[in-house]
């Protein structure tokens, strides 16, 4: 995986030729009152060259443990927060952060996976920005020409291409979500709340020019972060990629968690399914294991359980994640092809159990 800064050298490589540049200098251009602007680059969140995306003083890079499957698109993450401004920790590990804190995530293509740092395709930028202790979801649509993004509250549709690690070329309809399905997926108790942003997804090393460096730490260090617990006494959710991050079942719901958990939750927008997919998650029948569906239709595929112990091919959760109907998939957002090397983890999981559904 690309780290920010090996992702602003593909972008200085790509773009060093271009004859339309967008230039910021100064700080961070954040008023409340004005917001949203047009464009990305009226925020000055990135210095120099917009398109280049490097960080303006304050705005800093952030990377999870396991992040959001979209489409096979990777992501650059940014946080910013007015000064004297500090986020706190609640008894779920979740940020609490103070008005005018903006998270900015942009989703891109390199055009060959084989090697992601050679020359990428930009295609939006997200940003949360909590205003008057409300999150507003703000999407930006870079232009062709890659030198700043524009402000898109209905969606688009964007047409993307990419050599994948096998050298076969893929293209895909990238669907750019609306206004609405921002607030879906951050759905929790019918306000919008950042899905990424917790201490067990940023319990981690991140490498910053002056070296590598534990996120949580690095927050504290710039005042973004009150934080009363040492970094290695608190929880880190492993990296679904990496078998030596925790055992197969820990990755496996550490996958569930940032894919699914965010609406199937007590809290989420799934609450009534009884499915809640935490990475903490410990009773088996919250994780539908040996769990009949609440409501039968082709949503089920004619399956009797969530998860059918050692029976992957018996099981709802696996033929919602490779189908791709919108009335049956899962996520029903956020992707339009499957995800195979994270179906092959789930599948594998369920594999690993016992039959013992009776």
């Amino acid at each position: 995986m690309l780290t920010i800064f090996t992702l602003l050298t593909a972008i200085h490589f790509f773009n060093s030729c271009s004859k339309q540049t967008v230039i910021h200098t100064g700080p961070v251009n954040m008023d409340l009152s004005a917001i949203p602007y047009p464009s990305l680059s009226d925020y000055g969140f990135f210095t120099g060259i917009i398109q280049h995306q490097s960080p303006n003083e304050r705005v800093l890079p952030y990377d999870l443990n396991t992040p959001l499957f979209s489409d096979y698109a990777y992501k650059s993450r940014f946080v910013w927060m007015p000064e004297s401004t500090t986020a706190e920790v609640d008894s779920m590990g979740m940020f609490t952060f103070p008005n005018g804190a903006t998270l900015i995530k942009t989703f891109y293509y390199p055009q060959d996976f084989r090697n992601p740092s050679h020359r990428i395709d930009l295609v939006e930028t997200r940003l949360l920005i909590k205003k008057k202790g409300v999150w507003h979801a703000y999407d930006y649509v870079w232009n062709n020409d890659q030198t700043d993004a524009q402000l898109n509250l209905i969606g688009d549709i964007k047409s993307v291409t990419w050599i994948d690690k096998a050298g076969t070329k893929q293209n895909i309809d990238y669907i750019v979500p609306n206004k609405n399905q921002c607030k879906s997926c951050h759905n929790r108790n019918n306000e919008i709340k950042p899905i990424g942003p917790k201490v067990a997804n940023l319990n981690r090393n991140l490498t910053y020019p002056e070296g590598a460096k534990n996120q949580l730490s690095k927050w504290v260090e710039m005042g973004y972060l009150k934080l009363d617990v040492p970094h290695p006494q608190l929880p880190s959710v492993a990296n679904w990629e990496d078998p030596t991050s925790g055992t197969l079942e820990a990755r496996a719901l550490a996958y569930l968690d940032i894919n699914c958990g965010h609406c199937h939750h007590p809290q989420g927008p799934a609450h009534t399914t009884g499915l809640y997919l935490q990475a903490t998650q410990t009773q088996k029948g919250r994780l539908g294991v040996c769990k009949p569906p609440v409501a039968a239709g082709k949503g089920s595929g004619g399956r009797m359980y969530g998860i059918k112990p050692g029976q992957p091919d018996s099981s709802i959760l696996i033929f919602r994640m490779e189908d791709t109907d919108p009335g049956i998939m899962m996520p029903e957002l956020g992707r339009i092809v499957p995800h195979q090397e994270g179906i092959q983890l789930i599948r594998e999981w369920i594999n690993q159990m016992d039959d013992d559904c009776q």
